[in-house]
């Protein structure tokens, strides 16, 4: 997606009003979790967030979105099931016990942006399989050791490290790296880019109180490497087919630390086990 400019560092006044716009955002993502269950349409879903969202006098970032080799995006949510990384295009696709899905959130309130995703096991612990669950844990608790490891100043490098270190250890994953978390506030997308793996431009920016910007960590459950739909210009999908799962928090870096202003009332929390 199209990266713009805007301003990077934001005064107590810009900051509660991006606050603000992360609450609804989380308060979204809670009233659509219920029906995030077997049977049930992406499209459905998408209808739920889009309608919420207007009827509240918002607007969903994500519905004419510019780019994409086939246009402007078309819905107001992205949902991405199963091998889909991310921009997954809500469908009349339904649901199904074993599946695992992202849902991921954008909205604009009063001109700033809130924006977040969680990945959803469909159906019965049962029907869940193994790696299903596991790429799920793995992408979760990367998210928050990624947080956990910025710190007012902190090189942006640090955030990939982490990431990359734990799923190395304890998974042998792939994380993506074509796809980064970024900046946000006024705009969507903005400077900087929020990589989570380490790279030579992450190590020379730094985050700084006032900053506020997205951790999104991609981890596919086998190959890093992605494909994107040429039919609909959005679709990202495993390169070998295999699942994916992601989670995202916008984050506030302040003079004392990391702050999550996407934090929901009736999701999991960090250290929760799936």
């Amino acid at each position: 997606m199209t990266r713009r400019q805007s301003k990077i560092r934001l005064n107590e006044e810009e900051r509660e009003m991006m606050r603000n716009a992360c609450r609804f955002n989380a308060e979204l993502l809670d009233v659509v979790r219920p029906f995030v269950k077997p049977g049930v349409k992406t499209e459905e879903l998408d209808r739920i967030v889009h309608e919420y969202t207007l009827s509240h006098g918002h607007v969903p970032a994500c519905l004419h979105y510019p780019g994409g080799d086939a246009g402007p995006y078309p819905k107001s949510s992205c949902i991405s099931v199963n091998e889909v990384i991310c921009h997954g295009i809500p469908s009349d696709y339904e649901l199904k016990p074993g599946d695992i899905a992202n849902v991921d959130l954008t909205t604009i309130v009063d001109g700033w942006h809130g924006d977040q995703s969680e990945t959803f096991l469909i159906g019965e612990d049962n029907q869940i399989s193994d790696v299903a669950r596991r790429v799920t844990q793995c992408a979760f608790d990367c998210l928050y050791l990624g947080i956990e490891a910025t710190s007012p100043g902190c090189r942006i490098s640090v955030i990939g490290q982490a990431i990359v270190d734990h799923v190395k250890q304890h998974y042998g994953f792939g994380v993506v790296d074509k796809y980064v978390g970024h900046g946000i506030g006024a705009q969507f997308h903005q400077a900087p880019n929020i990589p989570h793996v380490p790279s030579p431009v992450a190590h020379r920016e730094r985050l700084h109180p006032g900053m506020c910007f997205t951790i999104e960590p991609m981890i596919n459950a086998g190959t890093a490497h992605s494909v994107c739909d040429r039919r609909d210009g959005w679709t990202v999908r495993t390169q070998d087919g295999r699942l994916s799962a992601q989670f995202e928090h916008t984050i506030l870096m302040t003079e004392n630390g990391p702050e999550i202003l996407t934090t929901t009332k009736n999701g999991p929390k960090q250290g929760f086990k799936f």
